[in-house]
């Protein structure tokens, strides 16, 4: 009797198809290859090293966080977009009628493509920001803030594509 209930065990969870994954991702196993197009920058305020920076980011992690494939062509995912906002806002004001802090905010525009799954395909922004202070100025703290809100981002995109969220 023993033994029965080991291989109706055994039958239940090898027919499941779900896949489970440390870093969160939910990848039917027909999903074999990501294709990441290079995400142009159009923002009115441009920094002319984020469209490299965001689109290599967004790779790196689609590959460190996934078992898929990057190709050239058009993958079982797709990714495509552009940068459409890099934004410097003033946050607070002190006593001296002076900004206490500033905010950078970065959004980016991103059609995802599944091919495998259409039904979970989509286009739409994701934006993040992060503040500093006003008594350092944007230059001096850009490449560090940059680099946050993209991990921000890139956190938010993987978790609304591929970590099925």
């Amino acid at each position: 009797m023993r033994n029965n209930l080991y291989i109706l065990l055994a039958l239940i969870f090898s027919s499941c198809s779900m896949k489970y994954s440390f870093t969160g991702a939910a990848i039917s196993p027909e999903t074999k290859t990501v294709s990441v197009s290079y995400f142009r920058n159009i923002a009115p305020l441009i920094n002319p090293r984020l469209s490299d920076q965001f689109t290599e980011a967004l790779r790196d992690k689609l590959l460190s966080e996934t078992r898929l494939r990057l190709t050239s062509g058009d993958g079982d995912l797709m990714y495509e977009g552009e940068i459409t906002g890099y934004d410097q806002t003033y946050q607070g004001v002190q006593a001296s009628e002076q900004a206490a802090q500033n905010k950078l905010s970065i959004t980016i525009k991103v059609k995802y493509t599944n091919n495998k799954e259409p039904q979970k395909s989509f286009e739409k922004p994701f934006s993040a920001s992060a503040v500093y202070s006003s008594s350092e100025s944007l230059s001096s703290v850009e490449d560090q803030l940059v680099k946050q809100i993209n991990n921000d981002i890139l956190t938010q995109i993987f978790s609304a594509t591929v970590a099925d969220w």
